[in-house]
């Protein structure tokens, strides 16, 4: 590993190679903010494949991508005499000192203790809706963009960090059948209006439970995505060995081979089945 002289020399040699690019290179000088957002989506959608795969390598490279996209736009705040890689770096420091007042005991003496990492998480939450430039509600810290499962989950998990929660995890197992129940008298009504409400509602509550439960359920369904991908994708190369394309196959053929990739996985070390 390196040093920490190493480690900001690098940082400085980045930021010098951001310079001379945005002077010299035509591309990387016609950028500007609204250009540059959908490629950093795509960089940290590829960051986050990376990290499900535990792919160090993978890591180490779409970091880099990610961090660029970072130098860029202070680059261009830079530009505008709006801030720079500096401020940034201050502002963040400056946010995680406040936020971890059981780390950096405040000068106004403040009770900063939290001993249990629920309690850093609470306090965490406390002190962003007390900031001035922050979060005025507990809710209004929820990216209105963020897609609707996480979004799901930072919402329970803010009205958790102010005790808004069940008292029992357990509890939440009769919130979910209360939620299958009426999601399936509103699938027997046929009303699609009133059947996505109520599905809806039963996402969230299992959302909950995977919550209660410390499991990320993102994290969960992605693994679930690629173990289908990898069954299917078994199907369809195994069809073709027979010379049968799948629309000529029967659904029972076609299980066949499904369950014949599910063994295989499990002599192979495969992580559960899906039923």
């Amino acid at each position: 590993m390196h040093t920490r002289e190493e480690k900001l020399e690098a940082f400085g040699r980045l930021l010098d190679v951001m310079d001379t690019l945005r002077e010299k290179c035509p591309w990387d000088r016609k950028q500007t903010n609204e250009s540059l957002r959908p490629n950093t989506i795509e960089e940290t959608y590829e960051l986050c494949e990376a990290l499900l795969r535990d792919d160090e390598g993978e890591i180490c490279k779409e970091l880099g991508d990610v961090l660029l996209h970072i130098v860029f736009y202070a680059r261009i705040g830079q530009e505008k005499g709006q801030f720079d890689i500096a401020d940034v770096c201050h502002r963040l420091c400056d946010k995680l000192i406040y936020r971890h007042p059981h780390v950096y005991p405040p000068a106004s003496g403040e009770d900063g203790k939290a001993e249990t990492v629920e309690q850093v998480l609470t306090q965490w939450e406390q002190l962003k809706t007390r900031e001035k430039d922050g979060n005025r509600t507990v809710l209004s810290g929820v990216p209105a963009a963020l897609p609707a499962l996480i979004k799901a989950y930072r919402i329970q998990d803010k009205a958790r960090g102010v005790g808004f929660d069940w008292e029992e995890r357990t509890q939440v197992w009769e919130k979910v059948r209360e939620e299958i129940r009426e999601f399936e008298q509103e699938v027997e009504r046929t009303d699609r209006d009133k059947a996505t409400q109520e599905f809806g509602d039963l996402l969230f509550a299992l959302i909950n439970a995977a919550r209660l439960y410390k499991i990320n359920p993102d994290n969960a369904l992605e693994r679930t995505n690629q173990k289908f991908i990898g069954r299917f994708n078994y199907v369809e190369e195994h069809s073709l060995k027979q010379g049968r394309p799948l629309t000529e196959m029967t659904l029972a053929e076609m299980d066949a081979l499904w369950e014949e990739a599910k063994r295989l996985e499990a002599d192979g070390g495969g992580k559960g089945e899906q039923d």
